[in-house]
């Protein structure tokens, strides 16, 4: 042993410099140890937070409510079929896939309806795995946030406790949903800027700990899980800023190191975030490469870009329009329905029903299936072939054309004659020459409306175009109406004599394209009825297929107007309304999307209260009667721009929005309340309390109070978890207000 040891000293001499030579020999002399500090309260809260969500996961092992939603999506998702949500950007929806991806599930379910019972083969416990988790998870936050807002232990226990018996957060983190994902990444947001604002607060010139975290943890706040996101981002990015002003101004730290604090927050805050929220998309697109039942609300050319579906009639097709090019025009608005410019031999009736008069010649329309009928002819005024030149062409940007309709060889037309549905707008024909001192007026102009010059081409499916007739200077437009029988209920095309900019039901693309080969018409029809011929595909650029998506996304609207569920903002405060959100086939159990009272109760008057005593403490400070101590005055400013704006920005704009809600929308501005509540209790009782007798008679009413929410939290146990079937007595006691719907079975 001692021989080994002179030759280690010998090696270290020889070898190492003299200040590492004595460094390893002290490791050598002494034991190697690690230490580490455990908060045993964070552990106990993670454990029965767990336990909370995790229990019994797989019950009901049926489609509950949203679930049959959120279920398509994954099996979309599994098959890598295109679809469109307009609840959010595609990150929740990816992580709800992740849990199936790692249960192996192979999307095949049918999703049909709330209630049907999952087959063996959809792993409902992996499904619901990562909500669940983000629920529990949301228990400890809840406790370090109100620690890192420099309130007590007992302060960050009860907000954490709350957090845990709160029944609606629970039912809503026990399934396959999205809220609880959105909760877990707000909160995550909002602890991550405390810890980075805490940690330059005592080294402000030293690398922060916690600036990494903070910028791969925005893009919740970026709104990657819901559109609702935002409010949150934008609440602490405005905290940031104020922060980021009085750090300007700090005369003790050097311009260098004010610069490296103001790059790490522009980098954290905005660039970051913006390239993460791009990547969701990117691998949202990535993997949903294939054609499915959303494609009819994209464009052409996005429905072109995937695999099956118009694709595989698109590739191959000249890209270039040219004269003589067979075309199907399709409308870039899309509503009511998806169609195509269309016409038929039939003509427009002599006298409508109101009594007014038409031309009596060939209808056109806006028809919403594929048709023989959609194909035109891109036709050179001067010439009379309806043939395609070699070599072909083009056609540009202020080229006049006529459109011939391939099955009829009549001209597109349009003229000062009343619409049949819009009389403010002209009618749009085919012209048949009845002899009768109406000339043909089938002149149009190109306008391509992204254009990138005025000498581009009309390409197939990229570009959008508007017609503008020459003689009236009216544009080819989808009015959306549907004409009556005699129309075959088909959609009204008129001609806008009034046009004011470029609204989408004016503008048209070519979807179908191919040249013309054939002069005669028997052959020109047998050429329209062959399919377009097969060769390569043409993609669309990512940041094309983002911005169409991301459009698409804001503007999509649900045709349902009302659901029996559906309630207002001003209900949800009040706890006046619930969701059944699932009742056994058999028993009487049943889970309901239902608060604990108590805690919604407190939680709004607690709100209301810090506003009051805010308001307050700010008019004496104007009067130079500060009844806050000087170190207490900030805290209690931070914790209400977090928690009471992380309410208020969360909740107040749905009062704006014109859609249908739900009481969970009303979920992620509970949880900024229920934070703030403890902070406020505490509040009180160092400031407001006087005395030793009136703190302890407050502490008292505060056990009271959280023995009665624990109270509420398990008489409503069973529709939280829906475990166990009641009796009609148990369900008509637990029905504490008139309008609350709780199912009784006969």
């Amino acid at each position: 042993g001692r021989s080994r040891s002179r030759i280690l000293t010998l090696f270290c001499r020889v070898f190492l410099p003299s200040l590492l030579y004595d460094k390893m020999l002290g490791i050598f002399k002494r034991p190697v140890v690690v230490t580490a500090d455990i908060n045993l309260n964070l552990v106990a809260l993670t454990g029965l937070g767990l336990l909370s969500r995790l229990w019994r996961l797989t019950y009901p092992r049926a489609v509950v409510f949203d679930e049959v939603y959120y279920g398509q999506y994954i099996s979309f998702y599994m098959k890598r079929i295109f679809f469109l949500d307009d609840s959010g950007p595609p990150l929740g929806h990816m992580l709800l896939a992740l849990g199936g991806y790692l249960g192996g599930f192979d999307g095949n379910f049918l999703w049909n309806r709330i209630g049907a019972e999952y087959s063996s083969n959809v792993p409902v416990w992996s499904l619901r795995l990562l909500p669940a988790l983000a629920g529990a998870l949301s228990v400890p936050m809840a406790y370090q946030i109100v620690s890192e807002l420099h309130f007590s232990h007992c302060a960050a226990m009860g907000a954490a406790l709350l957090m845990l018996i709160e029944n609606a957060l629970i039912t809503q983190s026990r399934l396959m949903l999205l809220e609880s994902l959105l909760i877990f990444f707000n909160l995550l947001a909002v602890l991550s800027y405390l810890k980075f604002f805490n940690s330059q607060r005592y080294s402000q010139c030293s690398s922060p700990l916690w600036g990494a975290c903070l910028i791969t943890l925005f893009q919740s706040c970026l709104s990657s899980i819901k559109y609702m996101g935002i409010f949150t981002y934008l609440l602490v990015l405005s905290i940031a800023a104020v922060h980021t002003w009085h750090l300007i101004g700090d005369q003790t730290l050097s311009n260098m190191c004010v610069f490296c604090h103001l790059l790490a927050r522009a980098v954290g805050l905005l660039v970051v975030p913006a390239v993460l929220y791009l990547l969701f998309f990117y691998t949202h697109l990535k993997l949903l490469h294939r054609s499915g039942p959303h494609d009819q609300i994209m464009s052409s050319a996005f429905q072109a870009s995937l695999e099956g579906g118009l694709a595989r009639v698109t590739q191959g097709q000249p890209l270039e329009v040219a004269f003589g090019s067979q075309v199907t025009l399709k409308n870039i608005f899309g509503k009511p329905l998806p169609c195509w410019l269309h016409s038929h031999q039939n003509t427009y009736p002599i006298i409508y029903e109101n009594g007014r008069g038409s031309s009596h010649q060939q209808q056109v329309t806006c028809y919403p299936f594929k048709d023989v009928n959609n194909w035109w002819i891109v036709k050179d005024p001067g010439r009379h072939q309806l043939v395609v030149n070699n070599p072909p062409r083009p056609v540009r940007h202020g080229d006049i054309v006529q459109l011939v309709h391939g099955m009829t060889t009549r001209l597109l037309n349009t003229h000062d004659v009343a619409a049949p549905l819009s009389p403010h707008s002209q009618e749009v024909s085919c012209y048949i020459d009845y002899n009768i001192s109406m000339p043909a007026q089938n002149l149009w102009r190109l306008d391509i409306v992204n254009r990138e010059s005025d000498k581009d081409v009309w390409k197939t499916i990229l570009s959008e175009v508007r017609f503008v007739h020459v003689n009236t200077s009216a544009v080819l437009k989808l009015s959306g109406a549907h004409l009556p029988d005699w129309g075959f209920r088909q959609l009204e095309v008129v001609g806008e004599k009034l046009s004011r900019g470029h609204h989408e039901s004016m503008v048209w693309n070519v979807e179908e394209h191919r040249y013309g080969k054939s002069q005669e018409q028997r052959e020109r029809e047998l050429e329209l009825h062959s399919p377009t011929q097969l060769d390569i595909s043409r993609n669309l650029s990512f940041m094309a297929r983002f911005l169409e998506v991301q459009w698409r996304m804001l503007t999509l609207r649900s045709e349902d107007s009302e659901h029996k569920y559906s309630s207002t903002p001003l209900e949800w405060v009040t706890l006046d309304t619930n969701i059944v959100y699932w009742l056994h086939p058999r028993t009487s159990a049943q889970i309901h999307l239902l608060g604990n009272v108590v805690i919604w109760v407190s939680a709004s008057l607690t709100t209301v209260g810090y506003a009051l005593l805010f308001i307050w403490y700010l008019l004496r400070r104007q009067r130079s009667a500060c009844e806050l101590p000087e170190d207490a005055w900030p805290n209690w400013v931070l914790a209400g721009a977090l928690c009471g704006g992380g309410w208020a920005l969360n909740y107040l704009p749905f009062f704006l929005m014109d859609k249908m809600l739900f009481l969970y929308h009303y979920l992620p501005a509970l949880t900024f309340q229920i934070l703030l509540l403890p902070i406020v209790l505490q509040h009180i009782s160092d400031h407001l309390c006087r005395s030793q007798l009136q703190r302890n008679l407050f502490s008292a009413l505060v056990v009271a109070w959280y023995s009665s929410a624990c109270h509420v939290s398990s008489l409503l146990r069973p529709l939280t978890y829906g475990d166990r079937s009641l009796s009609p007595g148990e369900l008509q006691a637990l029905r504490w207000k008139d309008s609350w719907d709780i199912l009784i079975r006969k």
